[in-house]
């Protein structure tokens, strides 16, 4: 039996910036997973992620977006890496739309610094990028990527070096409160603690079965293309970017030949070239549910290849159709798209980060900070009350 103040259930983003957060305030912390850091099996994985506070899915995350952006600073000073590249992020789509609509009322919501451009002058300023002539452009200058498995990496080094244990090759097998504490049974040993922090990604469902969240599990391909042009190197100028395509999208304009395929519209998100493995691309929208996290097919699946490599014709003109990589990662869903992270409803000993719903990394050191509040202090100062766990969309799984 190992006895300790804090247990981790899921060691991967989240669960290590917590394990660090509750370490850095002195508590005895042990975070357990079966998988070590930065593996290539859940959600955290696939080279970067982008990271953005003109947030269109919902203005009230920009405050924990804001809060994020000053603690990655504080881990790239602590562990002396870059892990944040400010290159920008071009958000393309219709006026009206989602996220153009989206990302304008966040900005003004909180005064943050967007720019508006038509279709000529995104074109005219990132030659790599074609659009119809009827959408437009928003660009924030102060978006970029992240280094996603060294940022875990780095997270789990800085919990150890406060003191975090790290149980990893173990398989959490259940979990109960009891009388002032919790208890955590592994295929290996039995762990007694104060608090238990559940993170664990797309296993958090079967873990949190008792919260009957309605999460899915989504299969997501990821691309990397050959370049035929320089145009998408981050040092020649390219930001990440990404395109919310409408149903029956306009044919795109400045001279492109190529036929647009993608009558259904969807949302596409890419990465400038920053090493030989090319231009990184896929698709957001989408994905196949899968029922067992650990048997998941990793190989290309040809309906999503012909999806990317459809929109990388359209609007990606200077790109190859030549696929240098490809890699397999895992969303997990929440009816509404939104997090949820709170206090368990019967457990006040347990709190949890689950339905990260494939936008979740960004806000990474911020999660783990607010898990460690509340588990340490029963309440957090930041603005978690839109994500809790006894809000109506997960109560109807509209």
């Amino acid at each position: 039996m190992r006895i300790c103040d804090i247990i981790v259930v899921g060691a991967g983003g989240v669960g290590t910036a917590a394990a660090s957060e509750a370490a850095r305030r002195g508590a005895r912390t042990i975070a357990i997973d079966r998988f070590a850091p930065g593996h290539d099996r859940g959600s955290s994985h696939g080279q970067t992620r982008i990271i953005r506070q003109a947030y269109f899915e919902h203005a009230d995350y920009v405050p924990l977006l804001i809060a994020a952006y000053r603690l990655w600073e504080r881990l790239e000073k602590e562990s002396g890496q870059t892990l944040f590249e400010p290159v920008g992020l071009i958000e393309i789509g219709p006026a009206k739309g989602t996220v153009v609509s989206g990302v304008l009322a966040s900005a003004a919501a909180h005064r943050l610094e967007v720019e508006q451009l038509t279709a000529e002058e995104v074109e005219r300023r990132f030659p790599g990028l074609r659009m119809p002539a009827e959408m437009v452009g928003v660009f924030e200058r102060g978006a970029g990527y992240l280094h996603v498995e060294n940022a875990v990496r780095a997270q789990a080094a800085e919990a150890v070096r406060h003191g975090a244990l790290l149980q990893l090759g173990e398989t959490v097998r259940s979990w109960r409160a009891q009388a002032g504490g919790v208890e955590v049974h592994t295929d290996r040993e039995r762990y007694v603690g104060k608090r238990l922090i559940v993170s664990a990604g797309a296993w958090a469902g079967a873990i949190l079965s008792d919260l009957n969240i309605p999460l899915t599990v989504l299969r997501k391909e990821v691309f990397w293309f050959a370049a035929a042009a320089d145009v998408y190197r981050a040092e020649r100028g390219m930001p990440t970017f990404l395109f919310d395509l409408p149903a029956k999208a306009a044919e795109p304009q400045g001279g492109n030949e190529q036929p647009d395929k993608l009558g259904n519209g969807g949302c596409f998100y890419g990465f400038p070239q920053i090493d030989d493995r090319g231009v990184k691309v896929a698709e957001h929208t989408g994905g196949e549910r899968v029922d067992d996290p650990l048997n998941v097919d990793r190989r290309p699946d040809p309906h999503d290849a012909r999806r990317v490599n459809d929109f990388c014709r359209a609007y990606l003109p200077a790109l190859s159709a030549r696929r240098l990589q490809h890699s397999v990662c895992l969303y997990t869903m929440t009816p509404d798209g939104h997090f949820v992270v709170d206090v368990h409803p019967e457990h006040p000993e347990v709190v949890l980060a689950a339905g990260l719903s494939g936008h979740g990394f960004k806000f990474v050191p911020v999660l783990g900070q607010i898990l460690a509040n509340l588990a340490l202090d029963g309440r957090t100062a930041l603005p978690i009350g839109f994500l809790g766990c006894g809000r109506a969309a997960l109560a109807s799984g509209a």
